[in-house]
Order: C-alpha cells, then sequence, then structure tokens
C-alpha cells in the first residue's frame, strides 16, 4: 500500500491498523533543537482520545505517546521521530460478520476492488484510529510553528442543522463542552438533535473550522503548491471529509467582485493590512498576513444501529446491523484532526519557503558562520 507519506521536506508516514498491536508515525525533516517531550504530543492526542462524552465511542483507550527516536536531552536532533501509540482494547469479534458483506458509507467495497483483501477489523488503515500518527504528528508541527509566532483556534461550526452565533463566540467553550463548540447555546440545542439522533439509531456530520493566525505573508507557491490547494489536500485526506473552503469559500460564488474584494489599507505602523478577509488569508496561492480561515465538512458517522440494505461479497442482497462502539458523531473528535493536518501543512511550506529569496539563504549561512 502506497500513499502513507505526507509532506515534502518536514514528511510523515503513518503506520498501524484500528485493531493491530497500535499506530504511530514516523517525522523525517523536523529540524535540531526544538524542545520537545510527550507531553506536549499527549495533550494533542488527549483532544481525540475516545470515550470521553456520550457523544463519542466508548472504546476505552489511554492513547499514550511514546517517543522511541530523535529525540535526546529534551531536543530534536534532527533524526527521524517515530512515535507509537499501542492499541490496549481491541473487540475485533464485534466486527468478525464484516469479513463477508459491505457496509454502506464505508471503503469494505473499494478496498476489496483494489487489493483483493482487507482488513475487516474496524476498517483497518481506512478506520478513524489511522489520524492518532497524524495528531502526533502535528502536535510537533505546530510547536515549531509556534516558535515563529503561528497559532491555532480550531473548534465544530456546526453539527447537522446547527450552528454556531458569532455574537455568542466564546473560546474557551472549545475545549470544556464536549462538542467543542465556542457558543453554549448552539451546544445544547446540538446536544438535544444528537440526542434524537442516537434514539432513532442514527448519527449526524458537521463542520469544523480552523483560524490559522500569525502566518506571515509570502508562504505557499503561486501555481501546483498553492497554500490553499496544499490545505485543501491535507484536509481532504482525512477519511470522513466531504468538502473544504476557504474564506467565504462557496458564498464567494454568489458574490460580486465588488463584494469579494478585500481592499488594502497602511496601518498607523505603516504595515499593509486588508479591511476585510473574504480570501481567507490566502491571495495566489500564497499566504498575505492575514488570519487563514479554512472549514472541512464532515458526513454522518456511517456505522448506525439502525437496519440498511447492503450486498454480500458474492452479491446476495442482505439487511444488516453495524455492531461495535462508534461515535454518533465525529466532529468534535475531527477538531484536532484538522488542526493537525492544517499544521502539517504549514509547517511544510514554511521550511520549503526558506529558500524563496536568495537573501534568506545567504542571511543563513553568514550567521551560522558567524556562531
Amino acid at each position: 500500500m502506497s500513499g502513507s507519506t505526507f509532506g515534502t521536506k518536514f514528511k510523515i508516514t503513518t503506520w498501524g491498523e484500528s485493531h493491530g498491536a497500535g499506530v504511530g508515525v514516523v517525522i523525517d525533516g523536523c529540524p535540531a533543537g526544538l524542545p520537545l517531550c510527550e507531553e506536549d504530543i499527549q495533550r494533542y492526542l488527549d483532544r481525540r482520545k475516545p470515550g470521553q462524552s456520550r457523544f463519542s465511542t466508548p472504546r476505552k483507550e489511554d492513547d499514550t505517546a511514546l517517543i522511541q527516536s530523535g529525540i535526546f536531552e529534551g531536543r530534536t536532533t534532527g533524526t527521524p521521530i517515530s512515535i507509537a501509540v499501542y492499541n490496549k482494547n481491541q473487540r475485533s469479534a464485534d466486527y468478525s460478520e464484516i469479513a463477508s458483506y459491505y457496509r454502506p458509507g464505508h471503503a469494505d467495497y473499494t478496498f476489496d476492488q483494489k487489493y483483493g483483501f482487507r482488513d475487516y477489523r474496524g476498517g483497518g488503515r481506512s478506520s478513524a484510529r489511522e489520524t492518532i500518527g497524524r495528531v502526533a504528528a502535528g502536535a510537533v508541527a505546530a510547536k515549531l510553528l509556534d516558535t515563529i509566532g503561528i497559532h491555532f483556534l480550531t473548534y465544530v461550526k456546526s453539527i447537522g442543522p446547527v450552528t454556531i452565533d458569532p455574537a455568542h463566540f466564546d473560546a474557551s467553550c472549545i475545549e470544556t463542552h464536549p462538542l467543542r463548540m465556542p457558543d453554549a447555546v448552539a451546544a445544547a440545542e446540538a446536544q438535544a438533535y444528537l440526542d434524537r439522533c442516537m434514539q432513532s439509531q442514527n448519527s449526524s456530520g458537521g463542520v469544523v473550522e480552523c483560524i490559522i493566525k500569525g502566518v506571515p505573508a509570502g508562504i505557499g507557491e503561486p501555481v501546483f503548491q498553492k497554500l490553499d490547494s496544499a490545505l485543501a489536500g491535507a484536509i481532504f485526506s482525512i477519511g470522513a471529509v466531504k468538502g473544504f473552503e476557504i474564506g467565504d469559500g462557496f458564498a464567494a460564488a454568489r458574490a460580486t467582485g465588488i463584494e469579494n474584494n478585500d481592499a488594502f489599507y497602511s496601518d498607523k505602523h505603516g504595515q499593509i493590512r486588508k479591511k476585510t478577509n473574504h480570501a481567507g488569508g490566502i491571495l495566489g496561492g500564497i499566504s498575505d498576513g492575514s488570519d487563514i480561515i479554512l472549514r472541512a465538512a464532515f458526513k454522518p458517522t456511517p456505522s448506525v444501529s439502525a437496519v440498511q440494505q447492503t450486498v454480500s461479497k458474492n452479491g446476495e442482497t442482505i439487511s444488516i446491523q453495524v455492531k461495535g462502539r462508534h461515535d454518533p458523531v465525529i466532529v468534535p473528535r475531527a477538531v484536532v484532526v484538522v488542526e493537525a493536518m492544517a499544521a502539517l501543512t504549514l509547517a511544510d511550506l514554511t521550511l520549503l519557503n526558506l529558500g524563496a529569496q536568495a537573501d534568506c539563504v545567504s542571511d543563513f549561512y553568514i550567521t551560522s558562520q558567524k556562531k
């Protein structure tokens, strides 16, 4: 299987299966000297850990990060960083029937068609548990970006028909509420909606919004490595994502040019700014210094307890009820996954950007020689 590696300079390879011995990641290209410890990674993993509320899978896992290489005396060495998380609470028997049929909304059929064989225990590599490696690597990328003042604010914007109201925005609710919505009123409405979904053995989708602050102007390339296209590819690589927007996104198609354009001005310090941010912080594939605003639309969890129609591997029409432990909504746990993929993309393009101007190259080596 190819396609488990992401990035060019800051490169990661995730490994492992949902019901195997464990999952993890190898990070190649992280600069030496970055202060890093397992607690830095654990804070990110705890944000996606299962079993934290009645709206997530009851599978109980510690998801403890173990750094196995690339760190010495609390700093990165510049060599590959390997991070492992061992599975402790698999119940593979819950999935034994899946080997004989194709679950609606899952990758069972496409895996069989591509490989002629699949790990049916929880979905194998297509399981959401694969994102542990992404999140662990994203924690490292975010810490690297923090050294240059780039920070993330990521949350659930909507669940089903319930969308947060900007007038009620309260960032303190994101990590204190199980639905990670920064609007207490909307969160209560979303809880009631999810209760109705669960009572009818159904699930819900939603939207995650990520605001990236402190990105300097000039990150990204103008043709095939545009910052917005790189972010789109990264976010779309998350299994359940079905839609992506930057800035006004699809709403820009309903606007006029005058409405959509962001006027420039000089602030009191002589810095060039924009009066609005319809572009979402990216112009011509390159960051413009404004907040980068992106959104990811997640489909409803396909594993539902209600009776569904499908076919067996020999083409026989059958009715099934999916067993196992599943999230009625995945967007609260996906918040940190979106943030991790955004961090990995920016870390990669930021490092690649160091060679964009000759002065940057000469300054780096002249400074190095003076040390």
